[in-house]
């Protein structure tokens, strides 16, 4: 069961109004700071809305801007708000910094009186990457699209690459029991025990993915293979459910010698 969003003692969210299909009730845009921090820094500013990007700006002064990757419903409204804060932009793909540096994995950062540290998660996206908030009650970690609030994510090939994303979610999971702040959805309790979820759906999924070649063939198209293992899938996503049969086609190739 998922936890308020705004329950992180060293975090609040503005929640920017891009719900959808993709987007759930929309980005978590967060403000990290201190109790007696005068300044803030931002996660994810989400799209160019004006009237989201001032609540951000208005927060408080904004020292520093994170981006967890560099999906337009979590970049759209950076360079806005660096222009209205003054804040430097700080990605790990250097494409989507402003004024700032590319971010590293295992980098410590110190803003708005927190230490904030970065860990490269690719599979979502290549340049995907989570903050740990150690400091934060038992700790907490902001997730971005690695993991979601609710339902799981899309490894959308060719930038998602779902070998990546495994050994990711093997890498949090070494973290432990962190609380999850996710981009999209609401909090969750126990970082590893959602990795093992997200493992095991995911092996599940390799499982049915097999399964239809050995009906269908080894040369199926993407689009058989949707038919049969997202059976039931919402027409307005289904082309995220051909990502997800992408990724994992591609996967197995590799693992077991499909080609």
């Amino acid at each position: 069961m998922g936890v308020p969003v705004h329950s992180s003692a060293l975090t609040r969210v503005v929640l920017a109004p891009n719900p959808g299909p993709m987007t759930l009730d929309g980005t978590n845009s967060y403000l990290i700071g201190a109790a007696d921090s005068p300044s803030v820094v931002v996660v994810d500013p989400g799209p160019d809305d004006p009237g989201h990007l001032r609540s951000l700006a208005n927060a408080g002064p904004v020292e520093l801007i994170l981006i967890t990757h560099r999906h337009r419903d979590h970049t759209a409204g950076s360079a806005e708000l660096a222009r209205l804060t003054g804040a430097p932009v700080r990605a790990f793909d250097p494409a989507f910094c402003i004024d700032g540096d590319p971010l590293t994995d295992e980098e410590e950062i110190s803003a708005a009186g927190v230490r904030i540290s970065v860990v490269a998660t690719p599979g979502h996206t290549a340049d995907s990457v989570c903050f740990v908030l150690a400091a934060d009650g038992a700790g907490s970690i902001l997730t971005g699209d690695t993991i979601l609030g609710r339902g799981t994510t899309v490894i959308a090939a060719p930038d998602g690459d779902l070998a990546d994303y495994l050994d990711s979610l093997a890498t949090l999971r070494r973290l432990g029991s962190l609380a999850v702040l996710p981009a999209h959805g609401p909090g969750l309790p126990d970082l590893a025990g959602i990795c093992d979820n997200y493992l095991a759906h995911r092996r599940q999924r390799l499982d049915e993915v097999r399964a239809a070649l050995e009906r269908l063939g080894a040369d199926a198209t993407t689009s058989a293979v949707t038919d049969l293992v997202y059976a039931d899938i919402d027409p307005a996503v289904r082309f995220a459910a051909e990502h997800s049969v992408e990724a994992q086609l591609a996967y197995l190739r590799t693992t077991d010698g499909l080609d």
